[in-house]
C-alpha cells in the first residue's frame, strides 16, 4: 500500500472519531442508562412466563399459553441484548478493529428469528384450536392476563429510554410491547369468554398476536441483517454519492467505490479517486479533505478510506474499474 493510503488512514480515524462524538445516539442518550435495567426486566418476564403457563394449563386458555411461550421468548431476548451490549462496549483490539459493536446486531438476529418461529407455531396452534375446541375458564384466563399486563407495562417503562439508540434493545422492547398488547387482547378475550361463552374468541386472538409479531420481524430483521452482509445503507443513493464525489473540482474520475454501515449508527466507504497526473501533492490532499468533508455532512459517512491515483499510475487492473462496487 502506498504512503498516500497510508496518510490517509490516519486522517480517517482523526474524521471518524469527530463523527462518532457528535453523531451517535446511543451515545449520546443511552450509554449513561445503567444495564441493571435489562436483567431486571428478564427477571419479571422469567416470572411472569411461570404464571402464565400454569395459569394457561388450569384455565385451558391457548391465547394464555401462546403469551407465556412469547414471553419466555421475550426474557431470553432481554438476557441476550443484556450480553450482547456488554460485548459491544469493549475496546477496539488487533482481532477486531472496529469494535465489537456488531455484537448487538447478533443479538438482534437471534432474538427476532427466535420470534418469527414462536409466531409460525402460534399460527399453526390456533389454526387447530378451531377444528378442536377446548373448554376455558375466563376468570383465570382474565386474572393472569391482568397480572401480564402490569408486568409488560413495568418492562416497557424500564426499556423505553435504552430502546432509542440501539436495535438490539428496540428489538426486546418490541418483543415486550407485542406481550403488553397481546396481554390487553387476552384480557378482552377472557370477558367475551366469560360473559358470553365466546370460545372461538381465544384462537382468533392467537391469530392476531402471531400476525402482530410476524409483521414487527418482517420491519426489523432485514435491517439487521443488511448490516451484518454489509448492505449500503438503505437511505442512500450509491449513484448519488459517486455524482457528488466527482462533482470535486479536480477529481478526473473514481472507482472501487464502496459502501457499507459498521453498525446501525456509523456509515463507512472506500474508494479510489484519480486525479490529473501533474497535480501537486498539496492540492491532492485538499482534495482528500474535501471529500471527507462532503461525506461527512451530506451522506452522514462516519468513516472514509480514500486513495488518491494519478490517472498514469493507477494500479488497478481493468476488472475493478467495472461494476457498482468498483
Amino acid at each position: 500500500m502506498s504512503d498516500t493510503h497510508r496518510h490517509d488512514d490516519s486522517n480517517d480515524h482523526a474524521q471518524g472519531s469527530h463523527g462518532h462524538s457528535h453523531g451517535l445516539t446511543r451515545s449520546a442518550e443511552t450509554e449513561g442508562i445503567s444495564d441493571a435495567r435489562l436483567l431486571w426486566s428478564f427477571a419479571l418476564n422469567q416470572l411472569l412466563t411461570v404464571g402464565q403457563i400454569v395459569g394457561g394449563i388450569y384455565s385451558g386458555s391457548l391465547a394464555l399459553l401462546s403469551d407465556a411461550a412469547h414471553n419466555f421468548n421475550d426474557a431470553n431476548a432481554l438476557l441476550i441484548a443484556y450480553i450482547a451490549r456488554r460485548v459491544s462496549r469493549r475496546d477496539a483490539n488487533q482481532r477486531y478493529t472496529f469494535g465489537y459493536r456488531r455484537a448487538e446486531l447478533i443479538g438482534a438476529v437471534i432474538n427476532l428469528t427466535t420470534l418469527a418461529v414462536i409466531g409460525l407455531y402460534l399460527v399453526y396452534e390456533a389454526v387447530m384450536r378451531f377444528f378442536n375446541p377446548e373448554p376455558i375458564l375466563g376468570w383465570v384466563m382474565g386474572g393472569v392476563a391482568l397480572l401480564a399486563l402490569v408486568v409488560d407495562v413495568a418492562t416497557a417503562l424500564l426499556l423505553w429510554a435504552m430502546a432509542k439508540g440501539s436495535l438490539n434493545v428496540r428489538a426486546a422492547f418490541v418483543h415486550n410491547i407485542t406481550d403488553a398488547l397481546g396481554s390487553v387482547a387476552v384480557l378482552i378475550g377472557a370477558g367475551l369468554v366469560l360473559w358470553l361463552g365466546w370460545n372461538w374468541v381465544d384462537p382468533l386472538l392467537t391469530l392476531l398476536i402471531a400476525g402482530y409479531v410476524l409483521w414487527q420481524v418482517a420491519a426489523m430483521l432485514p435491517k439487521a441483517v443488511n448490516i451484518l452482509m454489509e448492505g449500503t445503507p438503505p437511505d442512500m443513493n450509491l449513484d448519488e454519492v459517486r455524482r457528488a464525489m466527482c462533482a470535486v473540482e479536480g477529481v478526473a474520475s473514481m472507482h472501487h467505490l464502496h459502501v457499507w454501515q459498521l453498525d446501525e449508527n456509523r456509515n463507512a466507504l472506500e474508494a479510489h479517486v484519480v486525479v490529473p497526473d501533474a497535480m501537486p501533492a498539496d492540492r491532492r490532499e485538499a482534495i482528500r479533505f474535501e471529500l471527507k468533508q462532503l461525506l461527512s455532512q451530506r451522506f452522514a459517512v462516519q468513516h472514509s478510506t480514500i486513495e488518491m491515483e494519478a490517472a498514469d499510475a493507477s494500479h488497478c487492473n481493468d476488472g475493478e474499474r467495472q461494476g457498482v462496487g468498483t
